[in-house]
């Protein structure tokens, strides 16, 4: 499970998703990307059920390389708490995912393997995403899964 190793302030306000991702928007390792058609929240368990389910797809042939990070903590208050007494404690981590961001690249696979092994990942998302190539990462393939 992908946890920061350290922080400084472990309770962060939730802050803004408005707008494009700043960067990370062009394939820089693979041949093929994972790209967020929106913005959300991504939590560390579902950024490691999707990593799982493009491993097992290619068995163990290729490579994936993650782009996103879990390193903003979220609080929840327990159930049952009244109202006030200051803010919850950490809950888990979330990577804050902004659209146009490529999360997941896989190389070293052909592009059928490559384009079910990112379906895979995108159903264990919650957000919509399409299939990008590094050729035509500029207005490319609009294959929404």
């Amino acid at each position: 499970m992908l946890v920061p190793k350290r922080v400084k302030h472990r309770r962060e306000f939730r802050g803004k998703m408005r707008g494009e991702a700043k960067g990370g928007k062009t394939i820089a390792f693979g041949e093929y990307g994972l790209e967020a058609v929106e913005s959300h929240w991504i939590t560390n368990r579902q950024i490691e059920a999707a990593r799982i389910a493009m491993t097992r797809f290619m068995k163990r042939g290729g490579k994936v390389w993650i782009r996103i990070f879990p390193q903003k903590s979220y609080t929840a208050k327990g159930v049952g708490v009244r109202m006030g007494s200051g803010k919850g404690a950490p809950a888990g981590w979330v990577a804050v995912v902004k659209r146009g961001k490529i999360m997941f690249e896989i190389g070293g696979v052909s592009e059928d393997v490559a384009r079910e092994a990112l379906r895979l990942a995108s159903n264990k998302l919650p957000i919509k995403t399409k299939f990008v190539k590094k050729s035509s990462e500029v207005g490319g393939e609009s294959n929404e899964g």
